[in-house]
């Protein structure tokens, strides 16, 4: 029904933002990272939205920008997932990091989202993995989702993994870092090379 609304922001608290377009003011639900990146009051700015309908209500979605809008969607097909779980999700995870998340299996970082539990965090990586082509995976994710795939397919690779995982890392951040080595080094050798890599960034 809406695709986008280009206007002026005149409100936004700790929920969404309020966008006004021509005389009429839309009140839009929002991630963290959408309201960081509208702006003020006063700002202008264009979002891109989606309607949910409900029995009793009628709600609005604003997004800063497409890929933001494409997870969403995503989130919400996925089997217990509603809109409020899928904006805490968004909240905790830029969509790039959120892919990257899916294609390494970090349920661990999903769960950082409030009120997202393991379940539901495994259940969006299961469901998810298959569909990143279909929207998450349009982002510029092809290097992370790569070394997702070099270290499912070696197990040196994989034990350095949860060894960088039993050190602090998350799944994702240490699959990025292991999945650009050569994954036939030994396991010490990776761990150390990759301890090298997450410390500069």
């Amino acid at each position: 029904m809406f695709y986008s609304l280009t206007g002026t922001i005149i409100h936004v608290d700790k929920d969404g933002f309020a966008i006004q377009c021509g005389g009429v003011a839309f009140y839009c639900f929002a991630s963290f990272n959408t309201l960081r990146k509208v702006g003020e009051r006063g700002a202008e700015a264009t979002v891109f939205t989606y309607l949910n309908v409900r029995e009793d209500a009628l709600d609005l979605f604003g997004f800063y920008d497409k890929s933001e809008l494409e997870c969403f969607k995503l989130l919400i097909g996925v089997t217990g997932v509603g809109p409020k779980a899928a904006l805490a999700v968004l909240s905790t995870l830029e969509p790039s990091k959120l892919a990257l998340c899916i294609a390494s299996g970090d349920v661990k970082s999903i769960t950082r989202a409030p009120g997202v539990g393991p379940k539901s965090a495994q259940r969006i990586v299961l469901e998810l993995k298959d569909k990143l082509g279909s929207g998450v995976g349009t982002l510029d994710m092809s290097e992370g989702i790569k070394a997702a795939g070099v270290v499912s397919a070696s197990a040196n690779a994989e034990e350095a993994v949860s060894a960088l995982e039993m050190l602090g890392y998350s799944r994702s951040e240490a699959s990025v870092a292991v999945g650009k080595l050569d994954g036939t080094l030994p396991t010490d050798m990776l761990i150390k090379q990759a301890l090298r890599s997450l410390s500069k960034m």
